[in-house]
């Protein structure tokens, strides 16, 4: 999916009252407070294709991975773990809904063809399942790439499709939650464990074989999980979580900025500011001064 955005009152949306937004995002450098966390009161779909994202749904922590869907109702608050949007690609929509409360009460309007059952069905689902994170959603993928063809094309009809396709993502996402076990998320927990163990030693310098073996994996096949899972290489992914980690602790005043590159794997100072540089726009001492809390 090439990069798209529609904003309202965008030409393209003048037919669409309902659609507040649509964007398609590939996202090369960490823009600190581009994704501060903020509640709203339209509905919000957010569909990842690559990368990795941390992000806050109602006060509950998620990460994302490429094919995974998170949805955030009405005054629900959003944002990113850090308040910044990672690195990868992601696509999005904002929907104006006619109505919806806390009951699960939800009309859609004149647009859709949704009975007022089926609407009501899908918003108890909605608000009965404390799950907004939705894994292995590749339908949905498809879903944000037909609606983005059909604003491009503008074919005769395309109308109609596009409401369609946007009563196709409500369906499944609550066909979605009705089928996926809302305790805990469809993952494979020894990725999860081997990330746990990077963060706990970054300061190793990690190989990829090093890696593969945590897993009990062979170098080509663990490569390829790994960029399946994250869009990135192993390597490529090792040092966004060192970035990440660096990123805390940069707003600790009291540890200084060579013993943060040594801390979290960077053989020096230099390679850590041009690191960070490359992926935030700034050098640490750059964002330390944007971002430092006092200490008390």
């Amino acid at each position: 999916m090439n990069q798209y955005f529609l904003k309202k009152d965008c030409k393209e949306l003048h037919a669409f009252p309902h659609i507040i937004e649509f964007a398609v995002k590939k996202n090369n450098t960490i823009q600190f407070g581009s994704l501060a966390k903020t509640a709203q009161d339209f509905f919000r779909v957010y569909y990842v294709i690559d990368g990795r994202f941390d992000w806050v749904i109602d006060q509950q922590h998620h990460i994302f991975y490429p094919g995974d869907l998170a949805f955030v109702l009405p005054g629900q608050q959003f944002g990113g773990e850090r308040d910044l949007l990672d690195i990868g690609t992601v696509a999005w929509m904002h929907l104006g809904l006619q109505e919806f409360d806390s009951s699960g009460k939800l009309a859609l309007g004149k647009w859709s063809r949704l009975t007022d059952s089926e609407c009501r069905s899908i918003g108890q689902i909605l608000v009965m399942n404390n799950c907004a994170a939705l894994s292995k959603m590749k339908d949905a993928g498809a879903l944000f790439q037909s609606i983005q063809q059909e604003f491009c094309n503008q074919e005769i009809g395309y109308a109609s499709r596009i409401n369609q396709l946007v009563e196709e993502l409500f369906i499944l996402i609550a066909r979605q939650l009705t089928q996926q076990n809302t305790s805990r998320r469809d993952f494979p927990q020894t990725f999860m464990k081997l990330e746990q163990t990077l963060r706990e030693k970054l300061s190793h310098q990690w190989t990829v074989e090093e890696m593969a073996a945590l897993v009990g994996l062979g170098n080509t096949a663990f490569s390829e999980k790994v960029k399946s899972y994250t869009g990135f290489s192993p390597l490529n992914y090792l040092i966004n979580i060192r970035i990440s980690e660096a990123i805390k602790l940069l707003k600790r005043p009291d540890v200084h900025v060579t013993d943060i590159a040594l801390d979290v794997g960077f053989y020096s100072s230099q390679h850590f500011a041009t690191t960070f540089k490359k992926l935030t726009g700034y050098t640490p001492s750059e964002f330390r001064k944007k971002n430092t809390t006092p200490t008390e």
